[in-house]
């Protein structure tokens, strides 16, 4: 009898263990799934915000040096931002307005394209030229002013090709090696010299762009001269008569025509790149 007692207490003491068992089992289950909604909940509100910010690493940029007045700048940009959008980041870092701003890569940089038509890579010099509006209004003779007297007087001229001061050099005829000319289209300044032109003795001179330095070498036989673009007070130029392919041009280099330093036989397609580069756009305000 006392062994069947004790059998039986020990049935009594095993029957619950499995109940507890079950419903442990039974929280724990919950307890996942609960976890489970609250990491799904999670994950899907984290998705929209990854997605987001993966959109923005992918566009592409360049990482450009910009070179203005003795000082350098690190631009990062997109590469297809125009022209007129990288001036724009060019007055953030300088505080020279776009209007006034001469940028330069591989001549005058166009507003209207962008910098991979232009096929700027990153590592590149863009060089700024340009001047607050303080300077300008300081000089004694504005370029502008310049500009519309020469033009004034122009219209009550005969055509410069026709003067005698001029037949005496057109009448040589055209160099045998100057460079091919284009009627009727605009292009960027060459990366070689402008070479194989007449100056007003007749003799050969070359025109080379160091916009490095914003300067103008007009190269003879003789000798180089280095004048800085900032003191070209004007350019004036006219296609020649049976040639209009090609312009007689003359530099400005003092505050009278005196001073016009003329060259002949210029490629008609480099005459506004010319006069761009030299002036520049951001004077005209």
């Amino acid at each position: 009898m006392a062994t069947q007692d004790g059998s039986a207490e020990v049935t009594m003491e095993t029957e619950p263990q499995p109940k507890e068992a079950e419903l442990l089992g039974d929280d724990v289950e919950k307890t996942d799934e609960n976890s489970s909604s609250i990491d799904t909940g999670n994950s899907t509100q984290d998705c929209p915000l990854s997605n987001g910010d993966d959109a923005d690493d992918e566009q592409e940029t360049v990482d450009l040096k910009i070179i203005w007045n003795k000082n350098k700048y690190d631009l990062k940009i997109p590469v297809d931002s125009t022209g007129a959008k990288l001036k724009e980041r060019i007055h953030s870092l300088t505080g020279l307005p776009p209007t006034m701003q001469k940028v330069m890569y591989k001549g005058l940089l166009p507003e209207d394209k962008t910098l991979r038509e232009i096929k700027i890579t990153s590592g590149a010099k863009i060089m700024v030229v340009g001047s607050t509006i303080n300077d300008v209004l300081a000089v004694n003779t504005p370029k502008e002013v310049v500009q519309q007297e020469v033009k004034a007087e122009e219209n009550k001229k005969e055509p410069l090709c026709r003067q005698k001061q001029h037949r005496k050099v057109l009448d040589k005829g055209k160099p045998e090696d100057i460079m091919p000319a284009i009627k009727g289209t605009k292009e960027r300044l060459p990366t070689v010299p402008l070479s194989g032109m007449f100056n007003k003795s007749g003799g050969k001179v070359r025109l080379t762009f160091k916009l490095e330095q914003d300067q103008l070498w007009i190269g003879t036989k003789e000798r180089t001269e280095k004048v800085p673009m900032g003191s070209i007070k004007n350019v004036v130029s006219e296609p020649i008569e049976g040639h209009e392919d090609y312009h007689m041009m003359a530099f400005q280099l003092g505050p009278t025509e005196a001073s016009q330093y003329w060259v002949y036989w210029v490629p008609a397609q480099f005459v506004d790149a010319i006069k761009d580069t030299v002036l520049g756009k951001w004077q005209y305000f």
